[in-house]
């Protein structure tokens, strides 16, 4: 029998916007802290976020296998070569340019 996260294919579809938005700051800026992360979004966002949900999602997404967690002396999340294969794929969507292969249409 395989596991979930063997039968699951990494796609960022039906991540929240706040998910996603994690996941872009992580490819920018390389291993982080949550706090900085919640600095990041809490600029961006106009409507307030607060930092215990960052560290809700984040831990979403590691579970998800698109973020790591490491702790050493503070906990650092770093993106996953499955979560940059997901944002790969989701920024040529957008730019047009994803072809649906093996889709019956």
């Amino acid at each position: 029998m395989t596991s979930h996260t063997e039968n699951t294919t990494h796609s960022l579809a039906d991540l929240s916007a706040t998910q996603r938005d994690l996941l872009w700051i992580l490819s920018q800026t390389g291993p982080s802290e949550s706090r900085p992360l919640y600095y990041t979004l809490a600029d961006y966002y106009t409507d307030g976020i607060n930092h215990s949900r960052i560290c809700d999602i984040l831990g979403e997404l590691v579970e998800r296998d698109f973020v790591t967690k490491q702790t050493h002396d503070t906990t650092e999340y770093q993106l996953t070569e499955p979560g940059r294969r997901a944002l790969s794929a989701r920024q040529a969507w957008q730019a047009g340019t994803h072809h649906a292969e093996g889709r019956n249409e």
